[in-house]
């Protein structure tokens, strides 16, 4: 027990919510918190808005979500519209599948995915509403321990200045795959690791002049490397072009960072007649985890603090911010008299049944597709894959599941 006394409600370092992350996770649920008329204080351990170049893809639902909160109209000018994504067959060079979410406009309020790295989306938040009373988004601030008190919790911080302690009503725990606050509440993240790393390659060369059949969002099938492919806006007007490939099982991340490793990994898959400009390469260790239970007591876990998966799809962010929407509504239930207790706990049930069976289940599903080697079964899911997409039925209900619209439904009718 750290025997931490309560402080006066009017105390500076008194807030309805505390979120730990500045990610775009918890940031949706800070800013949602906000919108709502509470006080909120957002911990970031970084000492500025993190340039992170992992999630880049906005699922259509969480577009309106993002809309609701009045951040679409801000971003979605400076994205990149990819209402179509493709399956390729590596192995013969064809299309297998062509897949449009504009089949769903009736469904979505806007019936695209939008690429927009996610060090954006936190960024333009924080530029936003970091300067008003209410909002409070403090870098170099690291979350250190927290304890609970009857009605409110003692969190511990490290500051620039020392440590400090601060209080809240609740406490949120939106800090990644690593989550200090997940490890502080002992709650058991279940799950493995793959054996293999993913890297990510991201390229100035125009796929699209060199291949005028390709999407924005593409999905490449080969038993023996598959890979990602999609564009995204990056800093200059040309754009980038993000390859994700698995690495051997064993290559040492420095072997697969090497310049000659890069250049021949993108040469084996894209010949392109010249080298590569690689902009950034980043190498990632990926698991399919997800904690036990999302809450106990006045702390709350959400993002990848909650759950993680490979990021074949685009999953992981969205379905975070899912989790700040679904959880910011449920405290401010708990905060204004108009919920008890046990809608934290609604919230538990709710979002991790969406990760389990829907995050969990597509993404390994969407790996599994893409790596199969048993020549067999590859060539019947692609003929499946293929029959989806020549059903029109099949594939709006398709493109439901994979743009995390059926999770969202399904969860909330969770009780």
């Amino acid at each position: 027990m750290l025997g931490w006394g309560l402080a006066e409600r009017g105390n500076a370092n008194f807030f309805d919510v505390i979120v730990v992350g500045a990610g775009p996770v918890g940031m949706a649920c800070a800013l949602a918190l906000f919108k709502r008329g509470f006080n909120v204080c957002v911990l970031e351990k970084e000492s500025e808005p993190v340039v992170d170049q992992r999630a880049a893809s906005i699922h259509p639902i969480t577009l309106e979500m993002l809309d609701d909160l009045g951040v679409a109209e801000m971003i979605i000018p400076k994205g990149l519209k990819a209402p179509i994504f493709q399956y390729h067959d590596r192995t013969n060079g064809e299309i297998i599948a062509v897949f449009d979410l504009e089949l769903l406009k009736d469904e979505f309020r806007f019936p695209y995915v939008l690429q927009y790295e996610q060090y954006k989306l936190t960024k333009d938040i924080t530029e936003t509403y970091s300067k008003e009373s209410g909002f409070n988004a403090l870098y170099s601030h690291a979350f250190v321990g927290a304890e609970q008190g009857s009605d409110h919790v003692n969190v511990l911080v490290e500051t620039p200045n020392g440590v400090e302690m601060m209080q809240a009503r609740y406490l949120v725990g939106a800090d990644g795959g690593r989550s200090a606050v997940r490890r502080s509440m002992c709650i058991e993240f279940e799950g493995f690791t793959y054996d293999e790393n993913f890297i990510k390659i991201a390229t100035n060369f125009d796929f699209q002049k060199a291949h005028p059949e390709y999407a924005y969002r593409n999905f490449f099938s080969d038993p023996e490397e598959w890979c990602n492919l999609f564009k995204v806006r990056g800093e200059r007007p040309e754009g980038l072009w993000r390859a994700v490939f698995p690495t051997r099982v064993g290559e040492s991340v420095t072997d697969a960072l090497k310049p000659e490793s890069v250049e021949r990994r993108m040469q084996k898959f894209f010949p392109s007649g010249a080298r590569y400009h690689v902009e950034y390469c980043n190498v990632y260790t990926v698991s399919q985890r997800v904690a036990k239970v999302f809450r106990k007591g006045r702390i709350c876990i959400a993002g990848d603090a909650a759950h993680v998966n490979n990021p074949i799809g685009g999953m992981g962010m969205n379905g975070g911010i899912h989790d700040a929407i679904n959880l910011s509504g449920k405290i401010a239930q708990a905060l204004d008299g108009t919920g008890g207790e046990d809608v934290l706990d609604l919230y538990s049930r709710q979002r991790r049944f969406a990760a389990v069976e829907y995050v969990q289940a597509q993404t390994i599903a969407n790996k599994k597709l893409l790596e199969e080697k048993d020549l067999n079964v590859r060539r019947k899911n692609l003929m499946q894959l293929r029959s989806t997409a020549d059903d029109l039925e099949k594939t709006k209900a398709f493109m439901r599941r994979t743009s995390l619209l059926e999770s969202v439904r399904s969860s909330e009718a969770v009780t």
